[in-house]
């Protein structure tokens, strides 16, 4: 077992699985949130469309969208978006940009079906629209989560640059851990 001068960050061969394990169970449970909070937000902004007039109706066939149709589409889609966050965090160095990149483009794309459908303006507009709620929610939750959960890792990566014992020829840190200390000036709770 190696380790740093840093209370935070402690290397440990046997801790990376579970470190990785609580980072993603962490955005496991954001994501599960943010997808209940775009379903409910996507849905209620349907059911507004709909109480001024919007009609949802899609040429090709004459049938309606149902409003449940919203809930359920607004989940699957969420549900997807967090397994690509989930892979991210374990293959990416940069996951929370490379999330941002590929959820803003995705949401790009997913414009195309309602331009293209040949419904009326009022529902073309409603459906782009109601392509940016969940957006708007789906987006920013993972991002931040990715975020701190690998903000820390750029400042391990500093401190075992930093340190003479870690650039010894021989040294090597095969995982990184996070612990609190017990007493000491570092200890949560404590100014």
């Amino acid at each position: 077992m190696t380790s740093t001068n840093d209370p935070g960050a402690v290397a440990d061969p046997a801790s990376g699985r579970a470190s990785h394990i609580h980072r993603l169970r962490g955005l496991a449970v954001t994501g599960f949130v943010a997808t209940l909070a775009a379903i409910v937000a996507t849905t209620v902004a349907a059911a507004l469309a709909q109480a001024v007039g919007v009609e949802f109706e899609i040429p090709d066939g004459g049938e309606k969208i149902p409003l449940p149709g919203f809930a359920v589409v607004t989940g699957f889609f969420s549900l997807v978006g967090i397994v690509i966050a989930a892979a991210l965090l374990r293959w990416s160095a940069r996951p929370a940009e490379r999330f941002l990149w590929a959820a803003v483009s995705l949401t790009a794309i997913s414009f195309i079906p309602p331009l293209i459908s040949g419904a009326d303006t009022a529902t073309s507009a409603a459906l782009l629209g109601l392509h940016l709620v969940p957006a708007a929610v789906m987006i920013p939750a993972p991002v931040r989560s990715l975020r701190s959960r690998t903000a820390d890792r750029a400042r391990v990566e500093r401190i075992l640059a930093e340190d003479p014992y870690h650039t010894t020829p021989g040294v090597e840190v095969t995982s990184v851990r996070e612990w609190s200390p017990v007493v000491g000036p570092d200890q949560p709770g404590r100014p």
